[in-house]
């Protein structure tokens, strides 16, 4: 390693790692500078992460939580210990990392921001009420709250109902014939079927030939009566056999049609039963609160002419706007009645006594007191409240965010943009003296939004912050005070330190991947844009933030739709695209359906219904796959070999081992997600729960299996000297070269390996993926299959996450798929991926409501050369630089 450490440097290193082993690193020393920004690079898995969040940020928050109390430390979800001799200088630290947005939609921006309760404390003390209107607490406009929620919906904005048409498609069936639909379809619609002839229903008449009230009864009642049941008889045979007193088969618990839809839906475990009952729900705005999950009287409260869920809607630089004027307008009030105007003591004085009054017993009936609506104690709690929102919205909106709005729910939240309202907030909370640890802030970021963030990371530095950032921008490189580049390669073949230092001394570094891309001479090579085989129109398309768009793509080539964050990009692509084209064909496109977990998660901010037709030449397009970044699975126990098919087949050579087939064997013995060669003391996990009585529950290894997950006996039996838990440890470079020769195997490892994930291990938990992983497994099983050249690719921003040599790689075999006929759409912000695609769609010009529109098409120089692009000098800087790369038989 070269790590330069030259007197003529103000930086003073003095945080010092010795001995780092975390995952892949090996034995790491290291120093690196406090009050300084230091960037963490290197290729994806070479081992930045483990030593940033792994390491450094998992010691700091160790040390920390040793001066918390034990019951205390317990609520707090912790690092674990890393693996290091000793961290010497390390502040407290503040991890700010990728993240998918939230799963419950009751979380919003206003919520993990705070900014919620500022705009409901102003509501409560400087809102307008109707007259006779009692004073309102800040929880009367919260939807989260008994107090605020609207009674009808419970705060959801929507209320849920099944219909007779959707329980019952087929009325001309009988119930024993499975007329209600929505009923289970195994043994537990059966038992329902039969206890509906115990209660003296006959369900062998036509649907329709029931009465009214019968079949009301049937589909609604809540009523849940018990009943003896013999099963299998007509409703006359039932009759007899209760006259003859016969044994019943056994005691039967009848459940309405729509009873049983909700009751499903909203406990059960499984995700194909939820997706099951989930089509027959009908979901509404509320007829109460029409979709502002509020009660009726907090509506009633304005401020500026709009309730508090017209507030919380507007985005977030409008809502800004309007504070400042807000601001100005009582100033000058303040200014022309300076005689008679609360003075400033007088006013803080009334914004926190009616802060206070938060703190009663709010079970105690509120009298009426009120305050008239244009009150000195109203305007002055309206400056001074409106004076902090605004403040903290401004480093919200300098990071690009203020298409955004204070009631747009975390789950419709990219990873990026979660981390920056993160990161803005940091910014409004005056802390010094601590170690910021960021994982890769500029994703999702167009270059035009990166200059804002990096003015944000200097603010936090300014106040004697340090940053370490784990990063693959070049731009956010460049701006570092310190470089650390980890590598050389992934995995096994990385977790060195290459150099730490001042980034102009990386120049020097030859084992550097990095240094080729900070200072040139690396990179896709100028890239001739292919002609296309044809074009199809999306015409006319209203999406979110897209108003009457028409938009021309090529078919047989490389697409890369730009813009700045919020411009619409992956509305048209993820979402519109793959949707129209897949219905003009006749199917839907083939991506994964995420269920939600809950009722209040079908409350998105996204509607189900899409306008817009898709026109023009579809004759190469035979299927659609859309490529996303949502996880692989929910549990650790899908991963990466299970995923991709491969450990299908190698459980099959191991079952047709001579040992295996002697003692019977086949390929399940060799699962550990179902019983027989798993380990039945953790089921298959390879850990256990210890649970502690004031500390965290802990997760130990197996005592009996160790960590493989299996029996003894599945682990004696061997193939080509491993058994099957030394497979799934290996990585996929490693079973790359184990597996040379087996076709099957090889196809899903190679596939793997292109897209740059030669690192993971083959048993990777799916929940230890971050999106861009995940997306890179999903495009390998598509790799891996043989290509008919027939199949439109839809993939979000695929290189996010990925170090410019990885991408390039990727790129590359993109490329590989559209020279075999397909076509490949893509949202991309790496202007280096966009020089190289064939045809450039930039939408903008600026994000929200201010973008939505088609502002530059055609290929890479056509756009770099437009003047109202805001992508345009950004391109054209990376066709000059791609021009300055040799071509690859140059090299």
């Amino acid at each position: 390693m070269q790590q330069q450490t030259e007197s003529s440097t103000d930086i003073q290193p003095d945080v010092r790692v010795r001995g780092a082993r975390e995952h892949n690193l090996k034995d790491v020393d290291l120093t690196v500078p406090r009050d300084a920004m230091v960037v963490f690079t290197g290729v994806s898995g070479s081992g930045k992460s483990s030593l940033a969040f792994g390491t450094l940020y998992a010691e700091s928050q160790r040390r920390y939580l040793e001066s918390v109390a034990p019951y205390a430390r317990r609520l707090i979800d912790q690092a674990g210990v890393p693996d290091v001799d000793s961290i010497t200088g390390m502040p407290p630290a503040v991890a700010l990392q990728q993240q998918r947005g939230g799963r419950s939609a009751r979380s919003s921006v206003g919520s993990i921001t705070t900014l919620s309760s500022l705009v409901r404390m102003l509501y409560s003390r400087a809102g307008d009420y109707p007259d006779g209107q009692p004073m309102l607490y800040a929880e009367d406009f919260s939807a989260n709250t008994v107090q605020g929620a609207c009674p009808e919906c419970h705060g959801i904005g929507r209320v849920y109902e099944v219909t007779e048409q959707q329980m019952v498609p087929d009325p001309s069936l009988t119930i024993r014939e499975r007329a209600i639909a929505s009923w289970p379809t195994a043994w537990h619609g059966q038992q329902l079927r039969d206890t509906l002839v115990s209660l003296g229903y006959d369900v062998d008449v036509p649907w329709r030939d029931l009465s009214r009230q019968d079949r009301d009864w049937i589909l609604y009642t809540e009523e849940t009566p018990m009943v003896p049941v013999y099963s299998g008889l007509t409703l006359r045979e039932a009759r007899a056999a209760i006259q003859k007193k016969m044994e019943p088969s056994y005691n039967g618990t009848f459940v309405g049609a729509r009873h049983y839809i909700f009751d499903t839906f909203a406990n059960t475990k499984s995700a194909s039963m939820k997706r099951r009952v989930a089509q027959f729900l009908t979901a509404g705005l509320c007829p109460v609160c029409h979709g502002k999950r509020l009660k009726p009287e907090a509506l009633t409260v304005s401020f500026e002419g709009l309730d508090i869920a017209e507030f919380s809607a507007l985005p977030l630089r409008e809502l800004a706007s309007l504070l400042e004027r807000v601001i100005t307008e009582l100033d000058s009030e303040t200014s022309a009645t300076s005689g008679s105007a609360l003075d400033e003591n007088t006013r803080q004085e009334a914004v926190e006594q009616r802060a206070a009054a938060d703190g009663a017993a709010h079970s105690a009936a509120p009298d009426v007191r009120r305050t008239p609506n244009r009150s000195a104690e109203k305007r002055a709690a309206a400056g001074r409240l409106g004076a902090e929102l605004l403040g903290r919205l401004r480093p919200i909106i300098d990071l690009g965010l203020g298409y955004l709005s204070l009631s747009r729910t975390t789950p419709t939240l990219s990873g990026g943009e979660l981390q920056r309202l993160r990161l803005a907030t940091q910014l409004t909370s005056e802390l010094f003296g601590v170690v910021y640890v960021l994982d890769e802030p500029s994703a999702g970021l167009h270059p035009h939004d990166i200059d804002a963030l990096l003015g944000i990371l200097d603010g936090l530095k300014r106040r004697g912050n340090s940053l370490f950032v784990v990063e693959h921008s070049v731009d956010v490189m460049r701006h570092a005070d310190w470089l650390v580049d980890i590598g050389p390669g992934a995995g096994e073949r990385g977790g060195r330190v290459i150099y730490s230092g001042p980034t102009d001394g990386l120049a020097e570094v030859e084992d550097s991947v990095t240094r080729g891309y900070i200072f040139g001479g690396s990179g896709l090579a100028p890239h001739i844009p292919r002609t296309p085989k044809g074009w199809l129109r999306l015409e006319h398309v209203n999406r979110n933030n897209l108003r009457d768009v028409t938009v021309t793509l090529p078919t047989g080539a490389l697409t890369a739709v730009t813009g700045v964050s919020g411009s619409g990009k992956s509305s048209l692509v993820s979402q519109v695209l793959p949707a129209l084209v897949g219905e003009k064909l006749g199917r839907p496109p083939l991506t994964e359906v995420e269920v939600p977990e809950t009722e209040d998660l079908l409350l998105t901010d996204e509607s189900d219904e899409l306008d817009g037709s898709v026109a023009g030449d579809l004759a190469g397009i035979r299927r659609v796959v859309s490529i996303d970044q949502k996880p692989i699975g929910r549990t650790p126990r899908s991963n990466v070999a299970t995923y991709t098919g491969l450990f299908d087949h190698v459980r099959k050579r191991f079952s047709e081992t001579p040992e295996a087939r002697a003692r019977g064997y086949k390929p399940g013995r060799f699962s550990f997600n179902v019983n027989g060669g798993r380990c039945p003391t953790c089921e298959g996990e390879g850990s256990v729960m210890v649970e502690l009585l004031f500390l965290p529950s802990v997760y130990t290894v197996c005592p009996d299996c160790h960590g493989t997950r299996y029996q003894s006996s599945t682990l004696e039996i061997t193939w080509r000297g491993r058994n099957i838990a030394e497979i799934l440890a290996m990585s996929v470079e490693e079973a790359h070269v184990f597996f040379a020769g087996e076709y099957d195997v090889m196809r899903s490892l190679t596939a793997l390996v292109d897209v740059g994930l030669g690192y993971l291990r083959l048993g990777q938990p799916a929940t230890e993926l971050s999106g861009g992983e995940a997306q890179r497994v999903k495009l390998a099983s598509e790799l891996q299959r043989a290509q008919r050249g027939d199949t439109l690719y839809v993939l979000d921003e695929p290189t996010s996450g990925l170090h410019c040599a990885d991408a390039d790689r990727l790129v590359t075999h993109l490329q590989t798929l559209v020279d075999a006929g397909n076509t490949v759409v893509m949202v991309e912000l790496d202007m280096r991926v966009i020089a190289a695609a064939d045809h450039v769609i930039d939408l903008g010009p600026g994000a929200g409501d201010n973008g939505g529109s088609v502002v530059a098409s055609g290929t890479p120089a056509e756009v770099a050369a437009s003047t109202d692009s805001a992508s345009a000098r950004y391109l054209s800087v990376a066709l000059e630089a791609a021009a300055g790369v040799p071509a690859v038989s140059e090299r």
